[in-house]
């Protein structure tokens, strides 16, 4: 019998990296719809959709505490498995 959580139990952090791909990718298409005027030579856009463009870095930091949250939890069931196996 495997040890390993199976693949479609949800690890600590996981929805923190998922909300925050999500938010990533909307600070992203942001930023392409933003960006987009300059090029073409239109009327930019106002400052509201610029403070959008800010969603991928938010995104960003999201995801990284996900991984954090999720690497503290594998090292925490480490060291427990470590304690347990140094008792037998």
């Amino acid at each position: 019998m495997s040890d390993e959580t199976p693949s479609h139990t949800a690890a600590p952090g996981d929805g923190l990296v998922r909300a925050g791909a999500v938010v990533f990718i909307i600070g992203a298409v942001a930023t392409l719809a933003t960006m987009a005027p300059l090029f073409l030579g239109t009327e930019p856009f106002p400052p509201v959709a610029w403070a959008v463009c800010m969603l991928m870095g938010v995104g960003f930091a999201i995801a990284a505490a996900g991984v954090l949250r999720s690497v503290a939890a594998q090292r925490r069931q480490a060291r427990s498995e470590a304690r347990a196996a140094g008792a037998r």
